[in-house]
């Protein structure tokens, strides 16, 4: 039997509850509950004694049990927590509202500091995110605080209304304003003990993807193409690789004519580095990164990508001295599981860093669950072997055959993440476009 407690402020247990005894069991699971009325205001910590109860108080009510009279095996204890997120919505005409952002989910913590970059924002306070609006410093903003459910049914904890301009004076008088509860009473609001607090308030212009390109800056391009055995021989109409006589493309060439076409049209030059991996070279050895030009002699395995990764990462770095007006944008065309997936994630991590972005393309039916990973969209940054998180997400991962069976193109689907993977870098580098200089015209 377990008997559960709520640990007072002065260290005295008060009883909640007991759940039922279950006989003869050293793992019992317990299905009587515990109704804990939670307080978001105030730390709750919770104490758990476990009691082993004699055979002859088993028809005896647990309530009336006295636990001097059974065996004490031990104690437990947590503190009622959630796992709070915040929600800011702006008031729309109608009157209803319409979410611009959201916080990451901080774990078991009742004093959360959000960390966040959301690229969408502008005002930057020390839930650390950076909002940008599209309203006026007067215009009413709608902040929630919700408990996360991993079933997607969050609970608000409570939530307050304040406009730009109130949240700079938050800040400015070092204040907090509390949080409030809709009452079961019609138009009341129970007022919360929890308080919302600005530690930081700034305000920046937010430029957009438009806004550099328009002034000069570049998006260049460079392919790695996966010559491994997995492929199959390059002559059989099986192969991933095969080139047929009637001029229909592989899904190599599909992707790289499809994601290069929109390209082309940021980079001044449009001419494209073009690398094999996981090919026997003309002088029998095999390579990781070989120049693509004809040089692939047969396919090889295993798969790595490290190479290929770092060399693109090697360029990157080199423009940063000279150029900073250039992105690059690696396209990883494979078809096979990786064998290096740590040593990817140390080079990725590290090239995080750099004005890169990394497209892969899944081809055939491989398992691709690695490439999944890779692209971290489950909002987890990728960790490196030495405990390094990366700086940004710059992984995009399309599986060629589950875009082809929709409605979307492998472009449409690469792409989509690229323009804000670019804005990251360049506003955390705080990069600005070049001013547009407008010719003068003649009357």
């Amino acid at each position: 039997m377990v008997v559960v407690y709520a640990k007072k402020i002065d260290g005295k247990l008060e009883e909640l509850g007991r759940t039922e005894v279950v006989l003869n069991s050293l793992n019992p699971a317990w299905i009587e509950k515990v109704t804990v009325a939670f307080q978001f205001e105030i730390v709750q910590p919770l104490v758990f004694h476990v009691y082993d109860v004699d055979t002859k108080y088993h028809n005896v009510p647990v309530k009336t049990l006295k636990l001097k009279d059974q065996e004490f095996l031990g104690e437990a204890t947590c503190v009622l927590s959630e796992d709070p997120f915040l929600r800011i919505s702006r008031i729309v005409e109608s009157g209803g509202s319409v979410p611009i952002c959201k916080t990451e989910v901080v774990n078991n913590n009742l004093n959360p500091n959000l960390e966040t970059p959301m690229p969408e924002c502008t005002a930057v306070w020390k839930f650390t995110w950076h909002m940008q609006f599209g309203l006026l410093q007067d215009n009413p903003l709608i902040i929630e605080c919700f408990d996360f459910n991993s079933s997607g049914n969050h609970v608000l904890i409570g939530k307050l209304q304040k406009s730009v301009a109130d949240l700079e004076k938050l800040h400015k008088d070092r204040s907090g304003a509390n949080l409030t509860f809709p009452s079961s009473h019609q138009g009341h609001e129970k007022v919360l003990k929890g308080q919302l607090f600005v530690d930081q308030f700034c305000e920046k212009q937010q430029y957009s993807f438009l806004d550099y390109i328009s002034s000069g800056f570049e998006l260049n391009f460079m392919v790695a193409v996966d010559f491994t055995a997995s492929n199959g021989n390059p002559r059989s109409p099986d192969s991933l690789h095969y080139i047929d006589p009637s001029g229909r493309m592989n899904s190599y060439q599909r992707a790289m004519m499809e994601v290069g076409e929109v390209i082309q049209f940021y980079d001044s030059d449009r001419r494209f580095p073009a690398w094999g991996f996981g090919g026997r070279t003309g002088d029998g050895t095999i390579s990781h990164c070989f120049n693509m030009n004809g040089s692939a002699g047969a396919f090889e395995d295993p798969l790595y990508l490290v190479q290929v990764i770092n060399t693109a990462a090697e360029i990157a770095g080199q423009s940063i001295s000279y150029n900073r007006n250039k992105y690059f944008v690696l396209l990883i065309i494979t078809d096979g599981v990786l064998t290096d997936l740590q040593e990817t994630k140390d080079a990725l991590v590290r090239a995080s860093d750099l004005p890169l972005s990394i497209l892969i393309v899944g081809v055939g039916g491989a398992d691709f669950s690695q490439m999944e990973v890779l692209d971290a969209d489950n909002g987890r940054r990728l960790e490196s072997s030495t405990g390094r998180v990366a700086t940004r997400d710059i992984v995009q991962f399309v599986p060629m055959r589950e875009v082809h069976s929709g409605q979307i193109t492998v472009v449409q689907a690469l792409l989509e993440e690229l323009p804000g993977q670019f804005l990251t870098y360049m506003r955390s580098r705080d990069i600005k476009p070049h001013p547009l200089h407008v010719a003068p015209t003649s009357a």
